[in-house]
């Protein structure tokens, strides 16, 4: 990873952001440029391809949702993180490359996208990321997984009556959900009002993602788990989705 391709996007968004990125971190955003532009097409792992919109879209975001965690006091040095539903890696990988201090977990159940994430972990030089390969229910289950991070973030999953039960399960108690969310994130944090009071959590103040001028508003929602965790949940794979609690 020596010759580094133009970050132009990125490099505006990180200054705007007053997020500072070192040359290692721009070396590793270039690769994971390239490499999710390759695979892309065989994996589906995001509909961006245009890489000035990966670097405003995707590596700026997550920029923004890092910056947003950092000065809450939910994404400090050590802060063990869960990214469920990861596909491309987004927004863990990114997050990871801007923080390398941080302990991530990325669940995905896709063979292929699982694939690409290993690849990534492993040419990024990411040695102590893991790559779990599950659904979201099945990783609540895991004695391995349940109750064991502090932070856990999704983008464009599921909605968060659903999203609620795909993660706080994971959470171990006092951590947190952060999940950005766009024109209804109003209107899905009280449909998530009885899942969230089912999985022991509380939600707290949503909070804007700083977004550069012309991008269409998205509130980050929090949610903290503060309770005992139900035995009930997750429910089995593929139940949270069709019958969301209400």
């Amino acid at each position: 990873m020596t010759d580094v391709p133009a970050l132009a996007a990125l490099d505006a968004e990180a200054l705007r952001l007053d997020f500072p990125l070192d040359q290692r971190a721009r070396e590793r955003f270039a690769r994971y440029l390239e490499l999710l532009i390759e695979w892309s097409p065989r994996a589906g792992l995001t509909s961006v391809t245009e890489p000035q919109a990966i670097q405003l879209r995707h590596f700026g975001e997550s920029l923004a949702l890092l910056k947003l965690l950092r000065e809450g006091g939910l994404a400090e040095a050590g802060t063990s993180v869960v990214d469920v539903g990861s596909g491309g890696g987004l927004p863990g990988v990114a997050m990871l490359i801007a923080d390398p201090s941080l302990s991530v977990t990325l669940v995905e159940s896709h063979e292929r996208r699982c694939r690409f994430l290993e690849l990534v972990v492993a040419e990024l030089g990411f040695e102590d990321a893991k790559v779990v390969r599950a659904r979201a229910e099945e990783a609540g289950r895991d004695p391995e997984l349940r109750a064991s991070f502090d932070l856990a973030v999704a983008r464009a999953v599921a909605p968060l009556p659903v999203l609620v039960e795909y993660t706080l399960p994971l959470l171990r108690r006092g951590g947190v959900l952060a999940s950005p969310k766009g024109s209804r994130a109003r209107d899905e944090l009280v449909a998530a009002e009885a899942a969230i009071a089912a999985l022991g959590g509380v939600a707290e103040q949503p909070q804007p993602l700083s977004l550069p001028p012309g991008a269409h508003p998205q509130l980050v929602l929090i949610v903290r788990r503060t309770g005992e965790l139900d035995g009930r949940y997750p429910r089995r794979p593929g139940v949270p989705a069709r019958r969301p609690i209400a």
